[in-house]
């Protein structure tokens, strides 16, 4: 037995959560389910027949709230924005950078954005919010099938992110990556463009 907070939702969802986690309950049943109430025994349960009984010694507070129709969420400052972003102020990358094209297609998926730097040399651009592993592990994929192109190759790359975990750091770099450090706000024009090359 411990204080938790229990969330019964319109959809029939019922989830269990403790104070330690922001996101994740402790236990859950996703609709379609229904709850029963039998004085101090709630079982939820499901249409497979998968039960989750829930104990309740206590209840400290028992509010219910009407949420209103979801408007839907809108996130700021996601991927999508951050490429539109570069490609509006492609000379982030450096003096003398032009755009190719945003969203280079390749038989393995779009390069968010393919560049050509001052030599007129094919630049590829991987941008993600957090820069990690991964990022960098799809970037090197990308660059080892456009470099079969004579007509692109050689093709450098840069990895772009508002923030690059030091291991992807390190993976770039050994890989002859550039990392990019992004600022969102200064890419907006909201502060003084500051900008982190390495």
């Amino acid at each position: 037995m411990a204080t938790r907070l229990l969330l019964i939702k319109s959809d029939g969802s019922v989830s269990v959560h403790s104070d330690d986690r922001a996101y994740k309950p402790l236990n859950w049943m996703s609709p379609p389910c229904w709850l029963i109430e039998d004085g101090k025994i709630w079982t939820v349960q499901n249409k497979a027949g998968e039960k989750l009984v829930i104990s309740i010694d206590e209840i400290h507070d028992d509010i219910s709230h009407e949420l209103g129709a979801e408007p839907g969420l809108v996130k700021d400052g996601v991927e999508a924005h951050l490429q539109e972003l570069l490609a509006e102020h492609i000379s982030t990358l450096g003096d003398g950078y032009s755009l190719v094209r945003r969203e280079f297609p390749t038989a393995i998926g779009p390069v968010d954005i393919m560049a050509r730097d001052q030599g007129g040399a094919s630049v590829a651009v991987e941008i993600k919010r957090r820069g990690e592993i991964d990022g960098v592990e799809q970037l090197t994929r990308y660059l080892e099938l456009l470099n079969r192109d004579p007509l692109l190759a050689p093709v450098r790359g840069v990895f772009a992110a508002q923030q690059i975990k030091p291991q992807a750091r390190t993976l770039a770099e050994d890989r002859g990556i550039r990392c990019l450090t992004l600022d969102y706000d200064a890419l907006r024009g909201i502060e003084s463009d500051e900008f982190r090359l390495f």
